[in-house]
Parts: C-alpha cells; sequence; structure tokens
C-alpha cells in the first residue's frame, strides 16, 4: 500500500470521529433542550392552577361584597324607617321580589334576543318579499335573453366556421384555377371569321358565357362544314343506329337553312301533339317525315334534320327535340312546359281587361304569384327582371306581356321564357335531391317501392294517386297498370338502383304539387 492511501485512510478516520463526536454532542444538546421543555410546561401548568384559584376567589370576593353592600342598605332602611314610610321588613321583601323580577326579565329578554335576534318586521319582510320577486322575474328575463343571444352566438359561431371553410375551399380553387386556368379569350376576334360579320357576332355573344361562346363558334363551324356536304355516308342497321337512320349507301345532304329545319320540328310537335294513338317517338317522326316529303326522300330529311339537331345546342327547340328523340327526355316534359306557357298567357290576357297587350308590374307580379304558387319571391324576382322590371320600375309601369311569349324565326325565345325553362330545370334538380335526402341512400345503393312511396309523399303530401303512381311508373319503368297495389307481397319485391330511379325521374316530367309540411317546433 502506498502512503499516499495511508494518509487518505487515516484522515478518513479522523473525520469519522470528529463526525461521532459532533453526533454525541448534538443528543446531548437535545436531551438537554428536552428536559427544558418539560420544566416550562410543568411551570405552564403550575401557573394556569393559580390563575384558576385567582379568578375563583375574585369571585368569591365580588360575591362577599355584593352581599355587604345589601346588607348595609338593609341596615341604612331600619335606621330611617319615616323616610319612606314604610315597613322595613315590607321593604326588604319587596326589593328581593323585584330584584326576582329583574333576574327573571332579564332571562326572558336575553331568550328573546336569541330566539328572535334575527326576524324582521312583517312590513319589511312583505317589501323584500316584493323586491325579491321582481328581481327573480328580471333574473328568469335575463336567462331567457342569454339562453337565446347564447343560441345565436352558437349559430354565429357555426356559420362562421362554415364561412371559414367556404373561405379556405374558395381560395384552394382560386389558387388553383390561377396555376392551371389559361388567360380568357379574345372573343371578338371571331367578329372576321363569323359570316355576317361584327354584327351578327354581337348578336350571337350577347348575355353569353365563355362555355356557350365555345358552343355558338362551334356550331358555326360545324355550319358551315354541313353546307359544304353533299352527301351523308349511311351508317348501316346495327342494333345501336335508331330506326329512323338505318341506311346502307349515301344520304343526300338537303342544306335547309336554321329557320326550315326549325318550322319543320315545330310542324311535327303540332302532329305529335294532336296524335291520338302514340306510337314511339323516334317511329312517329320517320311517318312524319314520310307524309311531309314522301317516303323517297324521308331518310335523306332524317339525316339532315338529325344532323342539325346534334348540332345546334343553343337552339332551343332543336336541342330539346334532340333529347325527346334520343331518349334523353320523356316528350311528357316539353308538351307540360307547352301547357305552362299556354296557361301562363291566359291568365295574363285574363288580366288585361282593356285587351290592350299591357300590364302593370303589379299585375305581372299578381298573375306570376296565383299561376306559380310555390316559387320563392326570389324566382318571382327573377321572372319579373327577366319581363322588363329593374330597381327603378314602380308598380304603375306598363309592360306589354305578349312581347314575352315571342320566338326569332329561328326558334329562340325571349328571356322571360328562357328563365322559366331555366327554373324549372333547377326546381327539378332541387326536387330530385330533396328526395335523395329523404331516402337517405347512397346512388349505387337499392331503393324499394314502397320506399320511394313513403320518401315522395314525405316532400310532396299534396301528390294525388294518378301523379303519384306516374313518378313511380317512370322511376322503375313500369307501365301503371302493372305497379303493384299498396300492401300486395310483389310490392317488397320491386326494387331499383337509386341512380338509374333518379335518371328516369330527371327524364320526365316531374315537379313540385304542394308545399312540404313543416315539422313541428320542439
Amino acid at each position: 500500500m502506498r502512503a499516499e492511501e495511508r494518509y487518505e485512510i487515516s484522515m478518513l478516520k479522523k473525520e469519522k470521529m470528529n463526525l461521532l463526536k459532533l453526533i454525541d454532542k448534538k443528543n446531548e444538546e437535545k436531551i438537554s433542550l428536552q428536559s427544558e421543555v418539560t420544566k416550562l410546561r410543568k411551570n405552564l401548568a403550575e401557573e394556569y392552577l393559580h390563575y384558576l384559584s385567582e379568578r375563583d376567589a375574585r369571585k368569591i370576593l365580588i360575591a362577599d361584597l355584593n352581599e355587604l353592600r345589601y346588607q348595609r342598605e338593609d341596615m341604612s332602611l331600619a335606621q330611617y324607617p319615616g323616610i319612606w314610610g314604610e315597613d322595613p321588613v315590607k321593604l326588604t321583601v319587596a326589593l328581593k321580589m323585584a330584584r326576582q323580577d329583574l333576574t327573571r326579565m332579564q332571562m326572558e329578554l336575553n331568550t328573546m334576543k336569541a330566539n328572535f335576534g334575527d326576524v324582521v318586521p312583517r312590513r319589511d319582510f312583505e317589501m323584500q318579499e316584493k323586491t325579491n320577486k321582481d328581481l327573480q322575474e328580471q333574473l328568469d328575463s335575463l336567462k331567457d335573453d342569454y339562453e337565446e343571444v347564447r343560441k345565436e352566438h352558437e349559430m354565429l359561431l357555426q356559420l362562421h366556421m362554415s364561412t371559414l371553410r367556404e373561405r379556405d375551399q374558395f381560395y384552394a380553387e382560386l389558387q388553383e384555377i390561377q396555376r392551371t386556368s389559361t388567360p380568357r379569350p379574345d372573343w371578338s376576334k371571331c367578329e372576321d371569321v363569323v359570316a355576317g360579320g361584327q354584327d351578327r357576332w354581337h348578336v350571337l355573344a350577347e348575355g353569353k358565357n365563355s362555355d356557350q361562346l365555345v358552343d355558338v363558334l362551334l356550331e358555326e363551324i360545324g355550319e358551315g362544314l354541313l353546307r359544304e356536304k353533299d352527301f351523308f355516308p349511311g351508317l348501316g342497321y346495327g342494333e345501336s343506329i335508331p330506326a329512323f337512320l338505318q341506311f346502307d349507301g349515301i344520304v343526300e345532304n338537303k342544306k335547309p337553312t336554321k329557320k326550315d329545319v326549325v318550322n319543320i320540328l315545330k310542324d311535327a310537335w303540332k302532329e305529335r301533339i294532336a296524335e291520338e294513338q302514340k306510337e314511339k317517338f323516334s317511329d312517329f317522326f320517320f311517318n312524319f317525315l314520310e307524309r311531309r316529303f314522301g317516303p323517297s326522300d324521308a331518310m335523306a330529311w332524317a339525316y339532315t334534320i338529325f344532323e342539325y339537331i346534334k348540332l345546334f345546342h343553343s337552339n332551343e327547340v332543336m336541342s330539346q327535340f334532340y333529347a325527346v328523340l334520343m331518349g334523353k327526355r320523356k316528350e311528357s316534359v316539353y308538351i307540360k312546359q307547352k301547357e305552362t306557357i299556354a296557361q301562363l298567357l291566359k291568365e295574363m290576357t285574363h288580366a288585361d281587361s282593356q285587351n290592350e297587350g299591357l300590364l302593370t308590374m303589379e299585375q305581372l307580379s299578381t298573375v306570376l304569384r296565383s299561376t306559380f304558387p310555390f316559387k320563392k319571391d326570389e324566382k318571382i324576382q327573377e321572372l319579373m327582371e327577366a319581363g322588363g322590371w329593374h330597381p327603378s320600375s314602380s308598380n304603375a309601369d306598363l309592360v306589354n306581356y305578349r312581347l314575352l311569349f315571342m320566338e326569332d324565326e329561328e326558334g329562340q325565345s325571349v328571356p322571360f321564357l328562357q328563365k322559366l325553362w331555366e327554373q324549372y330545370l333547377n326546381e327539378k334538380d332541387e326536387y330530385l335531391y330533396e328526395l335523395k335526402q329523404e331516402l337517405g341512400l347512397e346512388l349505387h345503393d337499392k331503393v324499394t317501392l314502397p320506399k320511394l312511396h313513403e320518401a315522395l309523399m314525405t316532400i310532396d303530401p299534396s301528390l294525388d294517386k294518378q301523379t303519384l303512381n306516374g313518378y313511380l311508373s317512370q322511376a322503375f319503368q313500369f307501365p301503371v297498370t302493372e305497379l303493384p297495389e299498396e300492401g300486395e307481397e310483389k310490392e317488397e319485391g320491386t326494387v331499383i338502383q337509386l341512380q338509374t330511379a333518379l335518371e328516369q325521374l330527371q327524364m320526365s316530367d316531374v315537379r313540385r304539387m304542394g308545399p312540404r309540411e313543416q315539422e313541428p317546433a320542439t
């Protein structure tokens, strides 16, 4: 072992001895302090006993002094009886009785103070009670106000959060559009390309957005290409080819004007509406062409008209006829819309008592509201604006209502009828969306006939049986006569995919028959 290690061990032993001595010293001090505390506690107990004996002696001394004072008073009364004129013994007895009464009254007074120290007078109590009642009523009113304000606050918070989400969504869409969109085209360049020049292009482009202008431009280009064609190639006899287009070989292009095609289609509609025995629309169309142009030219006109109506999407007469001809829309939609327009014109004519062709803005609004009782105020306002109303108009301003039903030579209606058709399509979309929400199903889910029946009656309780059966017949693609009766076993087994049912109803004339019943307030 080295010297350094021995030195460290000796130092540690010395420190250990010092610590042991220090611990012994502290223990001795602790014992000494404990003995002093014990001694002080003993002195405190002795002092407390001394205090108690002194207190008792003082009480005894006070009692003795009081007794001596009472005796001195009695002796003074006995030495001078003439002063009071009464017997000293009697007075002494009376004094004792008075003292007893005083003690008893003092006890009663103390009892009264103890029992009724916190009691208030009735008048003060009633006043406080009235004040409390008023304050309680104010509190209840404030609670109701607070609850209403709290609910409004929660609604505003939800609206705020919804607005924030919409803002973020719109901002993201804006960023995406700014990143991916191309510059807005200069449509004035089309003026030199379109036949008719600047004036005709301005007429074609008026009130149209970019998407619609693209359609117009394509139609103009397509019309030029159509006029350059002398023949169309036949499409053959395939199953996917419509019956009125089934032909092998080449077919002559008759090259009519748009006005000619529109007039032919209008005549076809008139004949179709007047027809008693309804045949398939595509068969009727070809038979109509045979009756009008002869069997030899019917196929040529069928191809020519088909190419025209397929091209001109912006023309109302052509686009609607094409949709019906290709099975994308039921012909009842067109017929019902024409009946609605005729009824509206009849109502306006009836309101025109002077038969001048003029109505005031107030009369126009009244006729619109009576003819379309389920349209919202903003929808009526849109029709009024399309009819010539503007914010500076007054109720007495006149409008030539007959101009609202005019069409140009190519079948294009005025903005009033266009707005009426646009509202019908939007209202149908809203109606079918409400139906989907009521069913609570996804588009790929199956829906049964009873469930669709129930959902239709829920969103439109005013549906009569005939209209309801018509909707169900369209949705399930059954004739009305073959629909299962309510309660039949076959009814539950009648199912269809929801998307198919909605597509069928979208093709049909579907419209609201009455307001939806409001749920009772809770």
